[in-house]
């Protein structure tokens, strides 16, 4: 084919046929801009599937954590609600009800004191962060919703942070000066294990009934149930944030 059109091109100058030369001079130099535009096309058709390809991919990690995060957000607000009802419970004894029940006195404290940190599961997205990688989603929508909850995450650690200390100084410092914590925490692991840990020990009255004097403790477990309150309406609003996060996915997904 080549040896063709350079045998037709050396006849036509031959020939003295110069206007006829140039037309075809143009038309092939056109032809070969047609053809590497097609090659550019296919190659940025190939390019743009490939992108797709890893953005689809990164879609269905960053749902994975999003459904494995919620499941991890309704545990945390189940337990503490339980945590805010047993700093509801103690601030009874402190308003006045009598103290009968040690055992219910003794495991409402205990639950307060133990409490965990919330960690996001959010891998694909620090993943998309650190490597420079977040605008691989070309969802807006998308990338400002990851943007927002992982917002809302660190004001959640800050009130985290911001409750660690109020334990250590509202709550443990004047239990740990006041209360003998060996056989109550040996009776709080009983209670809770159904007997297969800690020990059915006797709990000394003496010592709660001075702790119950005691206004800065009684403010730990007010903090308590307005702190807990306050990380719970933020759990549950990632949650929420979550659910809507994954519904843009699905229908991103479904695009193909």
């Amino acid at each position: 084919m080549i040896k063709f059109f350079r045998k037709l091109r050396e006849n036509m100058i031959k020939e003295n046929r110069v206007s006829k030369y140039i037309l075809y001079a143009i038309g092939e130099i056109i032809l070969v801009v047609i053809g590497i535009l097609i090659a550019l096309q296919i190659n940025n058709t190939n390019e743009a599937n490939k992108a797709r390809v890893k953005e689809l991919h990164y879609l269905k990690n960053i749902k994975t954590d999003l459904l494995l995060n919620i499941d991890n957000i309704n545990s945390f607000i189940e337990t503490r609600e339980t945590k805010i009802k047993s700093a509801n419970i103690v601030l009874e004894y402190y308003e006045g009800k009598p103290l009968s029940n040690l055992n219910d006195f003794n495991k409402n404290i205990l639950n307060v004191y133990i409490w965990h940190k919330f960690y996001q599961i959010n891998n694909t997205f620090l993943e998309l962060t650190n490597s420079g990688n977040l605008a691989t989603i070309s969802n807006d929508s998308i990338k400002n919703g990851l943007l927002n909850i992982d917002a809302l995450y660190k004001e959640l650690k800050g009130e985290e942070e911001h409750y660690r200390f109020d334990t250590e100084v509202l709550l443990y410092e004047p239990s740990f000066n006041v209360l003998d914590l060996n056989p109550l925490t040996k009776k709080f692991m009983y209670d809770v294990s159904n007997g297969q840990a800690g020990e059915n020990t006797e709990i000394p009255r003496e010592n709660f009934e001075t702790l119950l004097k005691d206004t800065k403790h009684k403010n730990g477990f007010v903090m308590a149930v307005y702190e807990f309150t306050v990380m719970n309406g933020q759990l549950a609003t990632m949650k929420n944030m979550s659910e809507e996060l994954i519904q843009l996915i699905d229908k991103e997904l479904k695009k193909g």
